[in-house]
């Protein structure tokens, strides 16, 4: 009698455990925003992660994926600081999403102050990885990168490099290439991509290292000039210009495109968000954004997203630390 009122005691255990397991279940595949949902942009205007961002918006909206907007907002100060500290404050929304970059890594490395550990934040989606070609003005006669190490060399501090904010991307590829061929070039910071490819076709720099996106309307136009890649093999959308690889100097770099939840986000909001992510991902308007943009990467989320972040940072430290900026 004891042994049976035991299992039965047991069997109830269980399927009150099962329908507990299946209730949260539910609440999450039920889960969908209340309201309006900020979307964060760690960068200014014009560039990948602005234009990357409010293409997400309309993969969404077009295939409604989501019961509520997501709305776009740029906080770009302080080198993607104002983003990562807004984030931050937002602990426990479920409504406030972000695009994300490598300043993700750098910023809070170098702004030990903010006291912002990214392994806090949700992972929710990694969309992509961006690359990095080195441009020039089509007027200046530079056809190779051995014209632009003599052209860069007679000139000094008096070249200038255009990038987006301080020692974030786009300055350690410079400091890179100061250190690779002996160059003194003067890194000039501005607050997104899109004006740092707008500098170079103005003529008011010398160079950038803009991803492809964010130059490619003035490439097609003839205005710049790309020559050479930072990935290991010529990319799809330019291959006429060589990797940097192939000229002897063997360095690859690419650009994380994340999405990122607020620290504390509710685990029925963060599958929500990765579920939305996914299907953007694999929709045709994306897939076709990555081909003509040359962009690479699978689709990382959750552990394995998480996992990838906490490699960058140890990875962007050490660089830090390389160019002595830690």
């Amino acid at each position: 009698m004891k042994i049976a009122k035991a299992a039965g005691a047991a069997a109830l255990a269980v399927a009150l455990l099962t329908s507990a397991s299946l209730s949260s279940l539910a609440q999450a595949a039920d889960w969908k925003p209340r309201k309006p949902v900020e979307f964060v942009i760690m960068a200014g205007p014009g560039g990948g992660a602005d234009k990357m961002a409010r293409l997400m918006q309309t993969i969404v909206e077009k295939h409604d994926l989501s019961s509520r907007p997501l709305i776009p907002v740029n906080k770009p100060g302080g080198s993607g600081a104002e983003a990562l500290v807004y984030l931050k404050q937002k602990t426990g929304d479920d409504h406030v999403i972000m695009v994300t970059l490598n300043s993700f890594y750098t910023t809070p490395l170098r702004q030990a102050a903010l006291d912002v550990d990214i392994s806090t934040y949700t992972p929710v989606a990694r969309m992509a990885e961006d690359t990095f070609l080195l441009w020039v003005h089509n007027d200046s006669g530079i056809t190779t990168v051995d014209e632009f190490v003599t052209a860069a060399k007679q000139q000094g501090k008096e070249w200038k490099m255009a990038g987006t904010g301080r020692a974030q991307e786009d300055e350690l590829l410079t400091r890179f290439l100061n250190k690779t061929y002996s160059l003194d070039i003067n890194y000039v910071p501005f607050k997104g991509g899109g004006a740092v490819a707008k500098q170079l076709a103005g003529k008011h720099v010398n160079s950038t290292v803009n991803n492809p996106s964010e130059a490619l309307g003035f490439y097609e136009a003839g205005t710049v000039r790309a020559l050479a890649s930072f990935t290991p093999e010529r990319l799809p959308l330019f291959p006429d210009t060589p990797t940097f690889k192939e000229l002897g100097v063997d360095h690859s770099y690419f650009m994380q495109r994340s999405v990122v939840g607020a620290p504390g986000m509710s685990p029925e909001a963060a599958a929500f968000y990765q579920g939305v992510f996914r299907k953007v991902y694999e929709s045709p308007e994306w897939q076709d954004y990555m081909k003509k943009k040359s962009l690479r990467g699978d689709f990382l989320t959750g552990d394995a997203l998480m996992e990838y972040w906490i490699n960058g940072r140890a990875l962007h430290q050490q660089m830090l630390k390389d160019i002595g900026d830690l």
